[in-house]
């Protein structure tokens, strides 16, 4: 705008106003001071200003120029704004050059995030059960007898002695579970909630409390599911264990210690498809195969709790802790539960196919030690006891004429061995499915069909 308004100046106006400007400078300084070196110079150099500015003044071609510099700055400003849409996720500020990104959430994020979801649907298992109440009381106890010198110092003792006195309501335990589905189906450990005399009330995270009905108990795996009469409720979507990475971060919430309501616990994945032997005080020791490892914190009341990923969803229940080490535990796989659960909603128990046989796997050591001609497969044998017989008597298998020493080394074409044991292969089929068994029966090789019973 400024540049507009000098080139409507008149030629001979703008003149004059330059010749005006060099006599005042000659009027106001003297003839000596003007003819020093110095001044001379300046002086020089303002003429040359002066006369270069004059001769664009009166350039035809200098509007133009002014016209390209505009539209320099035109496509200029254009470029950036395509810029700016070229790059959506950055916001361009022309006043402060800064750029503002959308960063994705921090783990941390994400973990408050889920304990904050998942809390709701967590809920403590309060064992409960009617014991003895015992009192103390005295008795008195003469040592010597009433009859003896008919005992003139009434010497006598005060002896302790306990007697019952009715029985009283106490809790004598706790775990954890979480709900699975809203109308109040609830995933658990079957040790939690085992002993078939004891009741089992289950205290949400907002306080309620409400009576507990088990509904099933695996008869394979540390799972149950117990019910609760309540509506509406929030569930944990399940996730498949079967992608799990080891270093993947996972989330353990649970009722530690049978004292601390949802407790939370962040660690990661330490191993895959462990095999543990798992106990405690009146827990039957059990063999647990494919179960997962984590470094995230679980304690005793942390039993039936759930495992989750960093996008809220259950990926496993927790079930043991190795005694005398540090954040080492132990969860089960959802993918074990998902078939219970299927089962228990359209027909309100679980059951398992069952062939009826004691085995154990082969290996090279067990081909070496029982002198055998393969080193895979099942080789059916009784137990240490004389009641672990071999075949279950009137069992499947037991129809289907196997005996001691037959070895299974297929079911349906998949090779039994240490990658695919015979139980893990079972339990994906269904009760009254047919299989074809192919063993190695007095070392002559032969198909038989069984069809699978229950258990």
């Amino acid at each position: 705008m400024k540049t507009k308004k000098i080139t409507n100046l008149g030629k001979d106006k703008l003149t004059a106003i330059v010749l005006a400007i060099l006599i005042l400078l000659f009027v106001g300084v003297g003839i000596g001071w003007a003819s020093s070196s110095p001044v001379k110079h300046w002086f020089h150099q303002c003429s040359s200003f002066f006369s270069s500015w004059k001769n664009q003044l009166t350039n035809p071609n200098f509007n133009h120029l002014d016209k390209n510099k505009e539209e320099n700055e035109k496509n200029k400003n254009s470029q950036d704004k395509q810029s700016s849409v070229n790059h959506p996720a950055v916001n361009h500020d022309s006043s402060t050059q800064q750029c503002q990104c959308q960063c994705p959430p921090t783990q941390e994020e994400r973990v408050i995030k889920v304990v904050k979801k998942a809390s709701p649907a967590v809920v403590s298992i309060i064992i409960t059960k009617e014991l003895p109440v015992v009192e103390r009381h005295w008795k008195e106890w003469d040592p010597f007898g009433d009859d003896f010198l008919g005992d003139p110092f009434n010497f006598k003792f005060r002896v302790p002695e306990y007697r019952q006195r009715g029985t009283k309501k106490q809790e004598v335990g706790g775990g954890t579970g979480f709900v699975i589905s809203n109308d109040g189906l609830i995933l658990t450990n079957k040790h939690v909630v085992a002993d078939k005399n004891a009741e089992y009330t289950v205290l949400m995270n907002d306080g309620k409390k409400y009576p507990a009905q088990v509904l099933a108990r695996d008869p394979v795996h540390d799972l149950a599911i117990i019910k609760i009469k309540a509506n509406h409720l929030r569930i944990l979507p399940l996730d498949d264990s079967d992608k799990l990475q080891i270093g993947q971060t996972v989330i353990a919430i649970g009722n530690a210690l049978g004292e601390f309501r949802n407790t939370v616990s962040v660690g990661v994945i330490s191993g895959l498809r462990r095999s543990i032997t798992a106990g405690g005080a009146g827990i039957v020791a059990e063999h647990l195969n494919n179960v997962i490892q984590t470094d995230a914190a679980i304690n005793p009341g942390n039993s039936g709790g759930p495992l989750l990923d960093l996008n809220g969803k259950v990926v496993g229940i927790n079930v043991a802790v190795a005694q005398g080490a540090q954040n080492i535990g132990f969860t089960l796989p959802i993918n074990l539960a998902k078939k219970d659960i299927q089962q228990v909603k359209k027909n309100g128990q679980i059951t398992y196919p069952f062939l009826g046989v004691r085995y154990v796997m082969i290996n090279q050591e067990i081909k070496e030690k029982n002198h055998l001609s393969v080193d895979y497969g099942a080789l059916i044998i009784r137990g240490q006891s004389p009641t672990d017989l071999a075949v279950v008597p009137g069992g499947p298998a037991d129809k289907a004429g196997l005996q001691e020493n037959d070895i299974i080394l297929k079911i349906d074409g998949i090779k039994i061995d240490q990658r695919n044991p015979l139980s893990e292969v079972i339990q994906k089929k269904n009760v009254g499915d047919w299989v074809t068994l192919e063993i190695l029966h007095r070392g002559k090789s032969k198909t038989v069909k069984v069809k699978l019973g229950s258990r």
